[in-house]
């Protein structure tokens, strides 16, 4: 017996004529309608869930397939058929029973909408700005019956390129080529496939969009660089600093013996001439490491096309430091949101293990509007690593000479500074400043030549 049924059960105790005594187990009617009632509203739970999840559905669907055109037909239909009802106007009537027949002969126009079946794909995923992408798709009709023409949409982009399907009987295979022009650097989408039904009046349309995406990396323009001047410095293999180590290559002095210092450390020759240990002693030798800093703040280009310029820079020196099997560090400025704007500092760093990763990286770069100015980006990036031998900082042409300096400063003493100033209405010069060297450039060109110009100077 449950706790209810024990709550709700009375035993009466009644002694007959007899002597003998009865014991009566009465159940109280109400535990019986209670559970009635609690499997009405269980039952109108389920039944209000299930009719919300059909209206959902249905409006999805008419949001999908009624066209704008085909909800005004819709709606002259449902009026011209109440008017007409209700008030007896045989015009009304017969505009809404031919809006009615209208909607009726669009329906038939959506069937086999998914008898498709499409294969895209293309020759190449990764380009370089400017030049076009080319594939092939395949559409098969995996049904058992005729498939009736049709249209099928592929994004590009932002774009969209249509392509008109045949009459396919079952089993039957059509190709077209796929040919999207030049395109601007970036990461383009293209796909997935649609396959689209709509009957000739624009009423109704049906589609139904395939999983075959592909990214195609639009890798920004390059430019060959020199190997000797992909650093202004030549320490491929280190170059000694002025602090002094145990132990390293390079060879300063013989010291005395401290306690601490290793044995093998001890200079024998030295030790027998003085009397005492002596020690060798070093300068501290460190591989040169290469930073490349692209600002991206909007405000400091003029136009998209001096950005582009900037990133095509930024690239080729990372470039051809990751060719050089240098230490190298790309960092650009990050989003921030305007709430935490100047208490928030934040810097985005490119992969540039490989040259793939390095420029399927500078594809994704694009101008903010919120984010720090190229000072506090300098200031960080000399915060976030080791010291760096030398830091290439590429701007726009609105960046003026002070705040290059300020940006200068946020690195070490020892650090050598070049500043790449994009601007395509300035002629190429070379400027040296005080803690910086000024490298403007008015094509991507410039930059081979003024960077030479630096290492032989």
């Amino acid at each position: 017996m449950s706790l209810t049924e024990s709550r709700l059960t009375r035993t009466s105790v009644s002694t007959g004529s007899s002597g003998r005594t009865t014991v009566t187990a009465t159940s109280v009617a109400s535990d019986g309608r209670s559970r009635a009632l609690v499997g009405v509203v269980v039952w109108f739970v389920g039944a209000w869930t299930a009719l919300t999840r059909g209206i959902a559905a249905a409006a999805g669907w008419a949001a999908r397939t009624i066209r704008p055109a085909g909800v005004l037909v819709v709606l002259a239909a449902t009026a011209g058929l109440a008017l007409g009802i209700v008030f007896g106007w045989v015009e009304w009537m017969v505009a809404g029973a031919a809006a009615l027949v209208l909607v009726a002969a669009s329906v038939p126009f959506l069937f086999g909408a998914r008898s498709y079946d499409v294969d895209l794909s293309l020759t190449h995923e990764r380009v370089v700005a400017g030049d076009g992408v080319t594939g092939e798709i395949v559409v098969r009709n995996d049904g058992h019956r005729i498939a009736l023409p049709g249209r099928l949409d592929i994004p590009v982009g932002a774009g969209l390129v249509e392509f008109g399907v045949p009459l396919l009987r079952p089993g039957h295979t059509v190709s077209q080529p796929l040919d999207i022009p030049g395109l601007r650097r970036g990461i383009v989408t293209v796909g997935p496939a649609t396959t689209v039904r709509s009957d000739p009046i624009g009423l109704l349309r049906r589609e139904h969009a395939f999983e075959d995406v592909h990214d195609v990396y639009v890798h920004p323009r390059t430019t060959s660089l020199p190997s000797t001047s992909a650093g202004l410095i030549r320490d491929l293999e280190g170059s000694p600093t002025r602090r002094l180590v145990d132990s390293d290559m390079s060879f300063h002095a013989i010291r005395e013996y401290a306690p601490g210092d290793s044995r093998r450390q001890i200079h024998w020759k030295s030790t027998a001439k003085t009397g005492r240990l002596m020690v060798r002693q070093y300068e501290e030798s460190r591989r040169s490491r290469m930073a490349v800093v692209l600002g991206v703040a909007e405000h400091e280009y003029a136009d998209p096309d001096e950005f582009e310029l900037a990133v095509s820079c930024a690239a080729s020196l990372g470039l051809r430091a990751v060719r050089d099997a240098r230490d190298v560090e790309i960092v650009t400025g990050s989003e921030i949101p305007r709430v935490v704007r100047g208490r928030l500092r934040a810097i985005r760093h490119i992969p540039a293990g490989s040259p793939r990763p390095m420029l399927d990286g500078f594809s994704g770069v694009s101008t903010l509007e919120s984010t720090m100015p190229i000072a506090d980006v300098c200031r960080l990036t000399a915060e976030s690593g080791d010291r760096l031998s030398i830091a290439f900082v590429v701007v726009g042409s609105r960046i003026t000479l002070t705040r290059l300096q300020q940006a200068a400063l946020a690195f070490s003493a020892d650090t050598s500074v070049v500043a790449v100033i994009c601007d395509e209405r300035a002629h190429p010069r070379m400027q040296p400043l005080s803690a910086l060297t000024v490298l403007t450039v008015g094509t991507l060109d410039d930059l081979s030549g003024l960077l030479l110009r630096g290492a032989t100077a």
